[in-house]
């Protein structure tokens, strides 16, 4: 038997979701509360294996922080998701173990129910390209950040300045050294980064497009 616990702010939805998943035998609702804080508060009392959280609403964030971290254990359920990248991105780094949009069936909630107190990460196939993409961004992110450990005092000024979109010249300028020099540092800017371009490492360090000067 699973213990689910609901929080979902409007009343005919959490008590809707409520009778629903009461008619599942492999299912028990152990709570349907309106808010993060009362949630929380009934944790330890009800001991819940999942919680469905309604997601979308403007104190989302209050709803998921109010989980006390003791209580991380218990799996998380984002329920009525756009699916949009920000807003699956936005679950992902709260800890969400399942996403059920606004369009799936009761079914596939209970399937998805199932899944997560398995120790499984369900999501549709959309939902989890959206996170690879992410998980991508940020490999992307950690490999730059090592990169620039490994930069010299002359290598980090000069792609501060490759930051303002300064050219080659304009950057020699500003150093007092030859373009030829800069363009050696610009060289070993983007080799430490493991990229071929300037715009490639601007995407990675967050930097705006650099001209092509």
């Amino acid at each position: 038997m699973t213990r689910v616990l609901i929080v979902v702010r409007i009343r005919l939805y959490r008590e809707g979701l409520s009778q629903l998943l009461s008619t599942h035998d492999e299912l028990s609702v152990v709570g349907a509360e309106s808010d993060g804080l009362s949630a929380a508060a009934r944790l330890d009392q009800i001991n819940p294996d999942v919680a469905l959280v309604e997601m979308g609403i403007p104190d989302l964030d209050a709803i998921i922080d109010a989980i006390p971290p003791k209580s991380r254990r218990i799996p998380l359920v984002a329920i009525g998701i756009s699916d949009s990248d920000a807003e699956v991105i936005a679950c992902a780094e709260k800890g969400v173990a399942g996403y059920v949009t606004r369009d799936a069936t009761v079914e596939q909630l209970v399937t998805t129910i199932h899944g997560v107190a398995n120790g499984e990460l369900i999501c549709s196939p959309r939902t989890a390209g959206t996170l690879i993409r992410h998980l991508g961004t940020l490999a992307g992110a950690l490999n730059s950040n090592s990169g620039m450990a490994r930069l010299t005092r002359r290598e980090r000024e000069v792609a501060a300045l490759m930051r303002k979109d300064l050219s080659n010249k304009e950057i020699a300028t500003r150093l007092g050294i030859e373009v030829a020099t800069v363009k050696n540092h610009v060289h070993n800017v983007l080799d430490k980064l493991q990229v071929h371009r300037r715009a490639e490492a601007a995407r990675l360090l967050g930097y705006r497009t650099p001209s092509s000067r």
